[in-house]
């Protein structure tokens, strides 16, 4: 059976009596029609269910009434509920919203950008793979489109920003081990990406100056709380207890922590600094057959859902997601709306839910 014909706003328009240009301003919502005749033209477009083509409305009023959002990684469930707020706050306002992905590729990055521009979007949601700034972002700002960085920024971009304090967190995480008695606490992080040197004299640097954190990606930042914590708690930092998968990967971050779990250095504690590599630890303690917290005391970062499952529950970091997606969708329709104030940078807080998978060291 053939789809019934589409109703045109010239249809809509003789039925209420008025021109198709009035009937498009009041169905459009710009330039002018007294509430009288919009009433009309609104009665008549329900009474026929004309549905507005939105291609069209854009090429009139410069709006799509949509976002588009650039996530890192949609198989994490961080994005997933980040993705939650946005979309709530954009349904609530009338906007529709657009999802690519990038897989931490800056090329993907700049293809995802490049077709929701051509997708008309109004502005965009960001996960930048570079903290540094790429210039097709830049270019994009300065062409006037609207941006708003999650999880991660890139502060020399003139975009705003919705991040959490890693570092804060990722510091009393550690220090909640380290003051049950643990003295040797590995640590399971991604650590994909650094700007010059190894991770070793990332470590030795941090241990004699001070390092910025804003420039840094969120698992970096989560290692300067882990080398926080030791030092404000006077714990030596063992290196050899630090372990980089090298990739957002649960495959590299099981390998990592299998190899630390089975050798002479063995931790008493471990801290994994996101959901994905809490799931390659687990299933490293689950192949080695360790007692949690009994032989081995864990903390995560990310409250996943599976974490208050566990027997015994996984202590975990709970950043507050849906706000991440909910604040950057308001930041974002503001700017769409006209605001022109200065880029404002928001850091959030993150909690500690304390369950119970931490316990004194084994004998």
């Amino acid at each position: 059976m053939a789809p019934p014909p589409r109703i045109t706003i010239t249809q809509v328009a003789a039925e209420a009596g008025v021109s198709t240009a009035t009937a498009g301003r009041a169905l459009g919502g710009y330039g002018y029609a007294s509430d009288e005749v919009a009433a009309r033209v609104q009665a008549a477009a329900r009474k026929l269910g004309y549905k507005p083509n939105m291609l069209a409305r854009s090429l009139v009023t410069g709006r799509s009434q949509t976002i588009g959002v650039v996530a890192a990684d949609i198989d994490n469930a961080f994005y997933a509920r980040v993705l939650r707020g946005i979309g709530d706050v954009a349904r609530s306002r009338g906007f529709g919203v657009i999802l690519t992905n990038s897989d931490e590729n800056l090329d993907r990055e700049k293809e995802a950008v490049q077709l929701l521009l051509e997708k008309r979007v109004d502005g965009l949601i960001i996960t930048p793979c570079d903290v540094h700034g790429s210039e097709h972002l830049r270019n994009l700002i300065a062409g006037g489109c609207p941006a708003v960085q999650i999880d991660r920024a890139a502060y020399d971009l003139a975009a705003d920003s919705v991040t959490v304090d890693n570092r804060g967190a990722a510091r009393e995480a550690v220090a909640h081990l380290l003051t049950a008695g643990h003295k040797r606490v590995g640590i399971i992080a991604e650590l994909e990406q650094i700007d010059s040197g190894s991770l070793a004299d990332f470590v030795a640097q941090a241990a004699v100056s001070p390092l910025t954190a804003e420039t840094l990606y969120p698992s970096w930042q989560r290692l300067l709380g882990y080398l926080d914590a030791h030092r404000d708690a006077g714990v030596p930092v063992q290196t050899q207890l630090i372990r980089r998968a090298g990739a957002y990967s649960s495959a590299a971050a099981r390998h990592e922590a299998v190899d630390l779990l089975e050798s002479g250095a063995r931790p008493t504690a471990v801290f994994a600094a996101d959901g994905t590599m809490s799931q390659g630890l687990m299933q490293a303690i689950a192949d080695l057959k360790i007692s949690v917290p009994g032989q081995l005391s864990v903390v995560c970062f990310d409250d996943l859902d599976w974490m208050t499952f566990m027997q015994p529950a996984i202590t975990s970091v709970h950043q507050p997601v849906h706000r991440i997606g909910s604040m950057a969708a308001e930041l974002l329709l503001s700017r769409i709306a006209g605001e022109t104030s200065m880029p404002k940078h928001n850091v959030l807080e993150a909690r500690l839910n304390i369950r119970d998978s931490v316990g004194p060291p084994p004998h």
